[in-house]
């Protein structure tokens, strides 16, 4: 995703094909994480319900700000710069926290044979979605106002 970020920083770079790549995935990504891992984590006591919930939230921030992006009719313009960092900032804060708590508490808790098995449903539910064109406008519309 940092790379993708980076290209849609660029003036060098095709900016718009950049954000829908980008937004395939961040929607796979998110959709995929709450329908197959986020519903087997909260089954462990010694990961907070909390922790889960809130990596929900942070999903539907991202999901909201990459919309914003999406609706921008300028590429490159400054309202594009200005909800390119917007969502910089959304999808980072949650990566970030995600691999902090989430995730270590998953490998503190969690079996790794269980482990494999939600990463192997994960993928199998992000390519699906993948192919779907998941971050297509009107869906990431659907999403966010869901």
């Amino acid at each position: 995703m940092e790379d993708l970020f980076r290209l849609m920083r660029s003036v060098e770079a095709d900016r718009a094909a950049a954000l829908r790549e980008f937004a395939d995935l961040l929607i796979a990504h998110a959709l995929a994480e709450e329908s197959k891992v986020y519903p087997a984590l909260k089954r462990y006591k010694k990961i907070e319900d909390e922790e889960v919930e809130h990596g929900e939230e942070e999903h539907e921030e991202g999901n909201k700000a990459l919309l914003e992006l999406l609706e921008v009719d300028e590429v490159g313009s400054e309202e594009w710069d200005t909800k390119l960092e917007e969502l910089v900032e959304a999808v980072t804060h949650h990566a970030d926290e995600e691999e902090r708590t989430i995730l270590n508490g998953a490998r503190e808790n969690v079996a790794m044979e269980r482990r494999e098995e939600l990463g192997g449903a994960f993928l199998e539910e992000r390519e699906r979605q993948l192919k779907a064109g998941c971050g297509a406008v009107d869906n990431v519309r659907r999403i966010v106002r869901s």
